[in-house]
């Protein structure tokens, strides 16, 4: 394997790197400098490199396939694969982590990949879509965040992540107390039952991206990494501790969404069976009546009261009165209760 110094190609500083959206250069200090990527990099500078890709522009791949990364890197970079994952080889760490989309003013819900391969000094990473992780790091390294190594440049990145679902959390935890307050005030609307089958799936989602996240940093942790380089020893343990604290968080967001969706429901079926208890209610008292109407108006001889001039009036009291006992007896046994 080529030394950690070397991880580039040959001809890289002749010329500027094309497709790379930003560049940073990492001094002993700490500090972080931005480069001009309209300009060539200087790869034996004193210091370390982060070098990120536009990995949706064609004139990225040709650069890092010829790169002297570890071809399995390498062949990781330019992947499509879409499942979260963390490989460690002598002298780099490589991998693929789920991050939602960032619009230019706002957080989606929708979910991307950042692949990236790390080495002592140099750190590549690509995405296809602009995502929330990477330009969180950006900025905070803009405004003069220090990183010790490139692990630790890694590390934020990973703690962007977490930061960027937190928020998402406590967003979603404020839309489901009002939707809780308004159910508990009895001011349900049709629209809440959607607006929580939304919330939940997007915990859903969440849940899913985070337990990809826990599951590769608790295995980084009890892999035995003593061959690794300080300078790419993450510190996986404590990473691992605070994604389980957020995903408690999001699981128990899912769980409440999923009791208000329930308790919406039986609200919605209660409201139903009033309705329907009301409509028997009158359809009981209008059947004796009915009965008497269609009586008279069955056309056979021998039907009472035709001859009488009052026999309107006669069969309206006895309708009135079939209603009236139907009313008493659904009052005797208790239909009205």
């Amino acid at each position: 394997m080529a030394e950690p110094a070397k991880l580039v190609s040959a001809g890289s500083n002749a010329e500027p790197i094309t497709g790379l959206v930003w560049a940073f250069r990492l001094h002993s200090d700490g500090s972080a400098e931005a480069l001009p990527v309209a300009q060539p990099i200087e790869f034996g500078h004193d210091g370390r490199l982060w070098l990120h890709f536009n990995l949706t522009d064609a004139r990225a791949r040709p650069w890092i396939a010829s790169s002297q990364l570890p071809p399995l890197a390498r062949e990781l970079l330019l992947s499509n694969d879409t499942f979260q994952q963390l490989h460690v080889i002598d002298h780099c760490v490589y991998g693929v982590f789920s991050d939602l989309v960032r619009e230019i003013d706002a957080v989606t819900e929708e979910t991307a990949f950042l692949r990236f391969a790390m080495t002592e000094r140099l750190l590549v990473s690509g995405r296809h879509q602009a995502l929330c992780s990477a330009d969180a790091t950006r900025r905070v390294l803009e405004g003069g965040y220090r990183v010790d190594n490139v692990a630790h440049l890694l590390e934020k990145i990973v703690d962007e992540v977490a930061d960027t679902l937190d928020r998402v959390a406590d967003k979603l935890g404020q839309e489901i107390d009002d939707i809780e307050e308004r159910i508990l005030a009895d001011d349900a609307r049709p629209e809440m039952r959607r607006n929580l089958g939304r919330l939940r799936r997007t915990c859903v989602r969440l849940h899913r991206q985070l337990t990809g996240l826990r599951v590769l940093f608790h295995r980084l942790d009890q892999k035995n990494t003593d061959r690794l380089s300080p300078a790419l020893r993450i510190q996986a343990g404590k990473l691992a501790q605070r994604l389980d604290g957020l995903d408690h968080d999001i699981v128990e967001l899912r769980e409440r969404s999923r009791l208000l969706e329930e308790e919406l429901r039986f609200k919605n079926e209660e409201e139903s069976n009033r309705h329907l208890h009301t409509l028997s209610i009158v359809t009981s008292l209008l059947l004796p009546p009915t009965l008497i109407t269609g009586i008279f108006g069955m056309n056979t001889k021998g039907l009472p009261l035709t001859d009488v001039e009052t026999g309107f009036l006669w069969a309206a009291v006895l309708m009135a009165c079939s209603v009236g006992a139907a009313y008493l007896f659904m009052r005797r046994t208790g239909i009205f209760k």
